[in-house]
């Protein structure tokens, strides 16, 4: 019975042998802790919402992945969507979500090590996931308007727009080559250190028009890898930086401040914390939610949270 198992969704982040044998691991001690599951594996884009959606509509109570924070990202848009198509169909409009939990395996992991999740320590973070401590934590709900109509995602650590979105997107690439995650970071911003991005926005939020050209805008619920460090995922706001274009010496202090925690300090940093922000244009800027991008070009996109609306294991 669906209902009494956990459905675990396996994002391989390479298509090693080292990778394999550790997915086996992993499948080998959720049944040595005597956990009733069925386990499916994401071959291509979008394989994992699509696993999630599945499962969902299968009743399974607890949704596991083993991946990072885009694959969290493709499973909590599945649970979200069909979560609410089913409870469009139902007699009183409401459907219990499942339960959503992680297994580190991918880039990023940084909504997970919010809770304490570290990557490539599976076995304790089965071992939390047995535990079953669950929080309910907000969700944040970007509606996105394309050339090709209008899209509603959600995300669970941050949107991101400009040239942070790009920076994730490379360090996917130099992380596999430096390994640990500073570096990865560092490595992918000096690749775009000379080509001195900006893009012109125009946003609103709290009753403030804003018109500036910024490098980058972050939206986050919760840490958004290090640009929104005050955020918790369960104050239903969110937390807002932009940061505008700094001088060659002030970047590299900028970086820095990243990489040590004092990010808000930065003299190119505008913060504010708001319950919507709608962007009227971001010029050619690049868009993402949890380290996934958004590749069509985006003509308007509004954000808002919605509080507490997931049980998630921490």
């Amino acid at each position: 019975m669906t209902q009494s198992k956990w459905g675990v969704i396996y994002c391989p982040k390479t298509a090693s042998r080292r990778a394999a044998r550790r997915w086996r691991k992993i499948l080998q001690t959720l049944k040595s802790e005597g956990i009733a599951f069925d386990h499916a594996v994401s071959d291509s884009r979008g394989a994992v919402e699509r696993l999630a959606a599945m499962m969902t509509q299968a009743g399974y109570p607890t949704i596991i992945v083993v991946g990072g924070d885009a694959a969290l990202n493709e499973a909590l848009n599945g649970i979200m969507t069909k979560s609410d198509e089913l409870a469009d169909k139902s007699v009183n409009n409401r459907v219990k979500r499942p339960l959503l939990g992680i297994i580190p395996n991918g880039y990023g992991n940084d909504f997970a090590r919010y809770w304490g999740y570290e990557e490539g320590k599976y076995k304790e973070a089965i071992r939390q996931l047995i535990q079953h401590r669950r929080r309910k934590v907000d969700v944040g709900r970007a509606t996105i308007t394309t050339d090709n109509g209008q899209q509603t995602r959600y995300f669970l650590n941050c949107a991101n727009v400009g040239l942070a979105a790009t920076l994730i997107q490379l360090r996917k690439k130099t992380r596999s080559f430096f390994g640990m995650t500073a570096p990865a970071y560092l490595a992918a911003a000096l690749t775009l250190l000379f080509k001195r991005m900006h893009y012109k926005m125009h946003f609103s939020l709290n009753s403030e028009d804003v018109r500036h050209d910024e490098m980058t805008v972050c939206v986050g619920s919760s840490t958004g890898y290090g640009q929104t460090p005050s955020a918790v995922p369960y104050n239903g706001a969110l937390d807002i930086t932009a940061v505008s274009h700094p001088r060659l010496l002030s970047l590299f202090n900028g970086l820095w401040l990243l990489f040590t925690g004092r990010f808000l300090t930065h003299e190119s940093v505008k913060v504010w914390r708001t319950h919507h922000i709608t962007f009227h244009d971001i010029g050619r800027a690049t868009l993402s939610l949890d380290g996934k991008i958004i590749h069509d070009p985006v003509k308007q996109i509004d954000i808002d949270i919605l509080p507490e609306e997931l049980d998630f294991i921490i």
